[in-house]
């Protein structure tokens, strides 16, 4: 993994910088290693002297509230689940405003928190991670042009269903549950991702 963050931080300083500052996708179904990355690639533009942000995606997720009332629940995690506009318009203020503030994701909670991350005027490169960077379908695809480079993680299927199933046991799930969260929920997204996202720019493997 060391060599492959070491080269993706070549690319991304050597990316043109159009506004205020870089906004770099890293996509890539669930259970990618979308977030390992991007915590990595964090860590390598802080050792360069490189101030930079992450934003995931997953503070657009819908309240439970909504999607209980849309049938959507059981869905949670798919592209409809998202507040995708909002997300389109939080990424073009990132690229043209000093400062923003962005919402988080509390995981144990299950909730969205209001403007609990920032993206600071000395922030000089935004990484935005999340499932659905790159696809083609409306609303996601405004997006399109709101990177300065994009980065996508793929991983072989079998793969990701073995990943996806030990995610959902480490979150206290039984076997039983586990295993259909991960393959009618997650797996079905995952499947979405590759019939419909465009191509990035610097496609990696698995993270080694």
């Amino acid at each position: 993994m060391i060599a492959q963050i070491s080269a993706l931080l070549e690319r991304v300083l050597q990316s043109p910088r159009r506004h205020v500052r870089r906004v770099i996708a890293i996509a890539g179904p669930p259970a990618s290693g979308k977030s390992t990355l991007a915590a990595g690639l964090v860590a390598a533009l802080q050792q360069a002297g490189v101030t930079s942000q992450l934003v995931p995606m997953d503070g657009f997720h819908l309240d439970n509230l909504v999607l209980q009332e849309r049938g959507l629940l059981a869905r949670k995690g798919a592209p409809e689940t998202f507040d995708a506009q909002g997300f389109v318009e939080l990424l073009a203020r990132v690229r043209r405003t000093p400062e923003v503030r962005y919402p988080t994701f509390d995981r144990q909670a299950d909730c969205t928190r209001p403007e609990r991350g920032l993206v600071s005027a000395s922030t000089r490169i935004v990484l935005v991670e999340g499932n659905y960077l790159l696809l083609r379908t409306a609303p996601w695809a405004a997006l399109e042009g709101l990177f300065d480079l994009t980065v996508s993680l793929e991983v072989a299927r079998d793969e990701l269903e073995r990943r996806l199933i030990a995610r959902w046991l480490k979150y206290g799930l039984p076997p039983e549950a586990a295993r259909a969260r991960a393959l009618d929920n997650d797996m079905k997204n995952a499947d979405f991702v590759a019939a419909h996202a465009r191509s990035a720019n610097i496609v990696l493997g698995p993270l080694g």
